[in-house]
């Protein structure tokens, strides 16, 4: 037995709440490798890619978007050229509903219930894949009521095509309305140590109502990995250059509470990355839901960083240490431009 297939043995899998599928603890968020973070390497992607799935990794996240079609296509390749084994193990979680421009551009979200399908077959085709494991509209569409856009995934359900409702970003009224329509697997929504809105109301309510969390965002793209800095030049399109965490005197401030963060780790003789993804990681045993953080490595040396976070085992000494190092709310800025953050459920 290699070392990963014992990871994959070994680890503990968590049930994306109370109906949904049973993945390893760790999922990994594809959108770096097509979108918004500038140039990625190809050929890094697929290694990533395989790797994760060597090592055991199930939740493959996505989103018809990122990259107009190309990170399902990225998916789609990967998945071809993988054993049979970790193909067959491997899950799509894919979001859907964001209009795009040639240009790149972003001009709102469709939830119609046609829209649903018209989504759903072209992913379904880009993909090469019979079924989505987790389907979920990106945004929540403000002219279209959640019943309808959570009606129509569930009429794909029942055809075969999609095998768990999921929802991005909603609020716990929203949330409440979805599931009174069918049952939801999972939220996906941004959680970190520097993102812990959700822990007032919407966490709760998820929890009441047996849903889980795929929990993005867990480095803040990166801002609390360990690795960026001051000075770091962004690639052209990179998303980061527009987020407000990463302007002027709130990246310096944000930044202090890495090097807090740091000392912490240092400590325990692990990463920066790992004691905040080990920190995700604890929420879900602690509040008794079931939580999956998503790391966006886009190359192999990143995935093995987090991947070790896995092993990384926080008392209840270490984590009064982490939280006094980030304490709730010690963020400066919104972790969207103010254009973005109006199309979040989850924020009103």
């Amino acid at each position: 037995m290699t070392k990963n297939e014992s990871t994959f043995e070994t680890s503990v899998h968590r049930r994306l709440g109370t109906t949904g599928p049973s993945v390893f603890p760790l999922g990994l968020g594809c959108m770096g490798m097509s979108a918004l973070y500038g140039e990625a390497d190809r050929a890094e992607s697929i290694a990533t890619l395989h790797a994760a799935l060597d090592a055991g990794v199930t939740l493959l996240d996505t989103g018809d978007f990122y990259g107009m079609g190309h990170n399902e296509l990225l998916i789609n390749e990967a998945l071809r050229t993988a054993p049979a084994a970790a193909r067959e193990r491997a899950l799509t979680s894919v979001k859907f509903g964001a209009l795009r421009t040639v240009e790149g551009g972003f001009t709102g979200y469709d939830g119609r219930p046609e829209a649903v399908r018209n989504f759903l077959a072209y992913s379904l085709q880009r993909l090469g894949r019979d079924h989505i494991d987790v389907y979920r509209i990106a945004r929540v569409d403000p002219d279209v009521p959640i019943e309808e856009t959570v009606g129509a995934i569930a009429e794909a359900v029942k055809a075969g095509h999609v095998r768990h409702i999921g929802l991005s970003e909603v609020g716990a009224d929203t949330l409440r309305r979805a599931a009174a329509v069918a049952p939801i697997s999972d939220l996906q929504i941004e959680y970190s140590l520097i993102s812990r809105g959700i822990e007032e109301e919407i966490l709760p309510t998820a929890r009441e109502l047996g849903i889980g969390i795929t929990a993005y965002g867990v480095l803040s793209r990166g801002l609390i990995s360990g690795h960026f800095t001051r000075d770091r030049a962004l690639a052209p399109g990179d998303f980061r250059g527009m987020s407000p965490r990463f302007q002027g005197d709130n990246l310096d401030r944000n930044l202090d509470l890495v090097e807090a963060l740091r000392k912490v780790a240092q400590g325990k003789g692990v990463s920066v990355a790992q004691i905040a993804i080990a920190w995700v990681l604890s929420r879900g045993p602690r509040l008794g839901a079931d939580i999956v953080p998503l790391v966006g490595a886009r190359r192999r040396d990143r995935l093995a960083e987090a991947l070790g976070a896995l092993e990384v085992t926080l008392d209840a000494a270490d984590l009064a240490a982490v939280e006094e190092a980030v304490p709730a709310g010690a963020a400066a800025g919104e972790r969207y431009p103010a254009a973005q953050m109006a199309h979040l459920d989850s924020e009103h």
